[in-house]
């Protein structure tokens, strides 16, 4: 028999997943992999069959993020098991490959592309709802080489409030649109946080740039996710934010974006 090539197995791979999510931003420090993460627990906690794949492969952080560090890739002679997190939800990333957690990947362009082409080809993601990608920051090389290795059937621009932010989620759009992404919204991290000791809110970082930005370039709005302690603190613990604290506003914010993405998605 003939021998598949790596873009055979990609294809074949694909074909086995309706919806592909594209998770990346203009700049780094904005929370992307957080909202991708929680992104993930929300559709698996609705349901939906979802794969998880960190592509970020300097900045590997959503084993940490779901308590899966410590777990290492399963291979056999049909490919590579993805870490299974629960019954919906599994997950590859770089760190699984990572003798040292606190070593540097020192690889060049090639190196990495390859490693991506394996983390479709030759993962065993078997049937799925929804595979949502953490992109590489910023609009470089990388995440080019990312966005069309993996053909996303849309994207989520994660942007915070204040200005130098939106001028980067705007060149993300820019972005995407070259690339003929589906943009399915924008949505604003760090969108202010209620005070732990008055109830009131506290605009950190502005409020509400996101949802001007999104009109400005006529792409839906998702929402905003306020800042919540407790989800950087649950994060380094690797614990479920969305278990933890299910009626929390981050919680009700989290599942209403999901609920809109759904509604754009068809799904």
């Amino acid at each position: 028999m003939p021998v598949e090539s790596e873009n055979d197995k990609i294809a074949m791979t694909l074909e086995k997943i309706k919806h592909r999510l594209l998770v990346f931003s203009g700049k780094g420090g904005v929370g992307k992999s957080t909202v991708a993460a929680n992104l993930a627990v929300a559709l698996a906690k609705m349901g939906k069959k979802v794969g998880l794949l960190d592509v970020d492969i300097h900045g590997p952080n959503l084993a940490k993020m779901l308590g899966m560090e410590d777990r290492r890739l399963e291979v056999s002679g049909e490919g590579i098991q993805p870490v299974v997190v629960n019954d919906n939800l599994s997950l590859i990333s770089m760190s699984f490959l990572l003798q040292d957690p606190n070593l540097p990947v020192i690889w060049r362009g090639p190196m990495k592309m390859k490693a991506i082409q394996q983390f479709l080809g030759d993962v065993l993601w078997g049937e799925l709802d929804w595979l949502i990608i953490d992109s590489p920051p910023g609009t470089g090389d990388e995440p080019l080489s990312v966005a069309q290795l993996i053909p996303a059937t849309g994207a989520v621009v994660v942007t915070t409030p204040q200005e130098v932010s939106l001028l980067d989620s705007r060149r993300a759009v820019a972005f995407a649109r070259k690339l003929n992404l589906t943009l399915v919204g924008i949505i604003e991290n760090m969108s202010g946080m209620a005070c732990p000791h008055c109830g009131g809110h506290i605009d950190l970082f502005k409020r509400g740039g996101g949802e001007v930005a999104a009109a400005e370039l006529e792409i839906p709005f998702l929402g905003g996710i306020p800042i919540t302690p407790e989800i950087v603190t649950l994060g380094d613990e690797g614990k479920s934010f969305l278990d933890s604290h299910p009626d929390s506003e981050a919680s009700r914010a989290f599942l209403e974006i999901v609920e809109k993405i759904l509604g754009l998605t068809k799904d």
